[in-house]
């Protein structure tokens, strides 16, 4: 079904080799409402299925051209498995927590031994085995994950992590390390049923939300570890204007950061991560992806490959709302730029 060539051009750029075209796809969630029609499979049931979460994962790139594959469409599934409760959110909403279950009692917060047994994980691991069936050896398959910061806030809350910095900074070092070593122990499981990549989301780690020298102190041990510890290609999305810690996050070893469209000098950004690291993005995704016209996709993707942007693709999550159409006009821009 894939093109033979989607996977190595994929795999080539994070390595630094030299490719044909950029690659044009998305590195976080793609579910929308127009793919839901068409593939049969909507939210919230694709959240908890493993065969409608591949056929919704799959609709991105069967309709709208994206080249690769990527799932799940939220941020739950190592929060559920550690103990949070979840609501399911809607056709058009994202399940999300609805527990802290260690905000209080922090000291009980470990790694589960049987991690991989618990929650969706195992439905994950379905979901992957059955896109790699269907979709071919060709097609890259690149999975979602809550990143060490992202699932601590919602174990403990985003008001603790955020005070517990200054207050209590070795009881979140110490937190930070069991979920750091969940998302390495996941990752790594991952790498083993056949993701190519796997892409931590870790917003609240951003300078829009935590200090960068906090960063420095607190999160960039744990990504080091990650990324020492666990074979494979790691991408890591952090929302906002990421710039502040940019180049401190390419020296933590992910192959790619995904940047949100606040990060309004690419040139710059591109000297601050050196030539090791890729930068993917940077079109607004509740901006020109969601409201704008195929044309002025066109046009904000033609500059973002001018500017040097190694993996095209949308700033952020896919809004549930955008059109199939608009998905388009970004691998056109890609096309119409080699011509």
């Amino acid at each position: 079904m894939a093109d033979p060539d989607l996977r190595d051009r994929f795999l080539s750029t994070l390595k630094g080799k030299a490719v044909d075209k950029v690659p044009a796809l998305s590195v976080t969630q793609t579910g929308t409402m127009e793919l839901m029609k068409k593939c049969g499979a909507a939210w919230p049931e694709a959240h908890f299925d493993a065969k409608k979460m591949a056929a919704l994962a799959l609709s991105a790139h069967t309709f709208s051209g994206l080249e690769a594959i990527r799932y799940p469409f939220c941020l739950t599934v190592l929060s559920e498995a550690m103990g949070c409760r979840i609501n399911q959110g809607r056709h058009d909403i994202q399940p999300s927590p609805e527990s802290h279950p260690f905000a209080k009692e922090p000291e009980k917060l470990e790694f589960p031994p049987d991690l991989i047994e618990r929650g969706r994980i195992p439905m994950i691991l379905d979901v992957t085995s059955i896109l790699r069936e269907e979709a071919g050896e060709g097609m890259p398959l690149i999975t979602g994950m809550e990143g060490p910061a992202s699932l601590l806030s919602r174990l403990i809350g985003t008001y603790n992590f955020l005070t517990w910095a200054l207050r209590k900074p070795e009881t979140l070092k110490e937190c930070l390390e069991i979920t750091g070593a969940v998302c390495s122990g996941y990752a790594q499981v991952l790498y083993e049923v056949g993701v190519d990549a796997v892409c931590i989301v870790d917003g609240i780690a951003g300078p829009d939300m935590f200090d960068p020298k906090d960063f420095e102190v607190f999160m960039r041990p744990e990504y080091e570890k990650l990324c020492g510890s666990v074979k494979g290609m790691k991408l890591i999305h952090i929302c906002g204007n990421s710039t502040p810690i940019l180049k401190s996050v390419s020296e933590c070893g992910f192959q790619g950061i995904s940047i949100e469209e606040k990060v309004t000098d690419l040139q710059a950004a591109k000297k601050l991560v050196g030539s090791k690291t890729k930068l993917i993005g940077n079109l607004s995704s509740s901006g020109v992806m969601l409201n704008g016209t195929c044309e002025d996709i066109k046009e904000e993707a033609q500059k973002c490959l001018e500017d040097g942007i190694d993996i095209l693709a949308p700033g952020c999550g896919i809004a549930p709302k955008t059109p199939i159409k608009n998905l388009r006009a970004l691998i056109e821009a890609r096309d119409d730029y080699y011509r």
